[in-house]
């Protein structure tokens, strides 16, 4: 028997330990068990486990993180099921706890997410490994410009309705690390809005992520038209709210974000 906690404070018992067979409902979460060094031992992913992509071509599938498959979950026989309090449903969560044991994530930060990458590293018995990502993470988050930018900046996630962040997500969190003032920092979660909000509100820079909502050139220049003195980006959604393994790669995307948003400023 092997006793731990999830990020939700509930005690996991693991009849199997380390355990052999892994089904991970959380994309961020997959990638890490993949840099953790597992191969063989995850059986069962979901469809938006687009990390790495030898696992997306090749892992059984168990269907999307709010619709997964319980049955096809039953028939696997796992050992552990990995999951996430925001990205899955609750009430498939209960269901799934009757087919095997379920350690549930909540990260809603830079610091949670450091938490989550060790307690999973010492869930699937990689706690060393875990513990070389953490540090190479924050070397590489320590070198991001210190000055503080300070532009009114709103995140867009949807869009009919248009929606953003609020400070108390994992989203949130990275503007913070990257010196954009959010707009929503006051908000819970995922606010909606009317884009003459954002006039409102004196917005200097939108920046529109590619997931869950696919955003597009079309859509800049769709909203352009609303907001003529606003600069408008595309970004990669994975880098803003991937909180595994990927926050190896983030800290670069954003400081050329910055220096990106630097250079349109200057030019304006």
């Amino acid at each position: 028997m092997f006793h731990c906690i999830d990020q939700l404070g509930k005690t996991v018992t693991l009849k199997k330990y380390p355990p052999q067979r892994i089904i991970s409902l959380v994309p961020s979460q997959t990638e890490l068990l993949h840099d953790l060094g597992l191969n063989d031992e995850v059986i069962g992913i979901t469809k938006f486990c687009v990390h790495p992509k030898i696992w997306f071509n090749n892992k059984e599938r168990i269907g999307g993180t709010k619709n997964v498959n319980i049955e096809k979950i039953r028939v696997l026989q796992p050992d552990i099921i990995i999951a996430n309090k925001e990205e899955n449903v609750k009430e498939q969560i209960e269901q799934l706890e009757k087919i095997a044991p379920v350690w549930i994530s909540d990260v809603s930060n830079y610091e949670d997410a450091f938490e989550m990458i060790e307690q999973v590293g010492a869930l699937v018995n990689k706690a060393q490994r875990a513990k070389k990502i953490v540090p190479q993470i924050e070397m590489s988050f320590s070198k991001l410009p210190t000055s503080n930018i300070e532009h009114p900046t709103a995140y867009l996630i949807w869009r009919n309705p248009y929606m953003s962040v609020g400070g108390d997500t994992f989203i949130g969190d990275m503007l913070r690390k990257c010196g954009f003032k959010n707009i929503f920092e006051n908000e819970k979660r995922y606010p909606e809005f009317p884009l003459c909000q954002l006039s409102t509100a004196n917005c200097q820079l939108v920046l529109l992520s590619s997931e869950p909502y696919p955003f597009k050139e079309k859509h800049v220049a769709e909203i352009q038209l609303q907001l003529p003195h606003s600069k408008i980006l595309l970004v990669d959604g994975e880098m803003f709210s991937w909180y595994g393994s990927r926050m190896l790669y983030a800290a670069d995307y954003f400081k050329k974000l910055i220096e990106t948003f630097n250079k349109i400023n200057v030019l304006h």
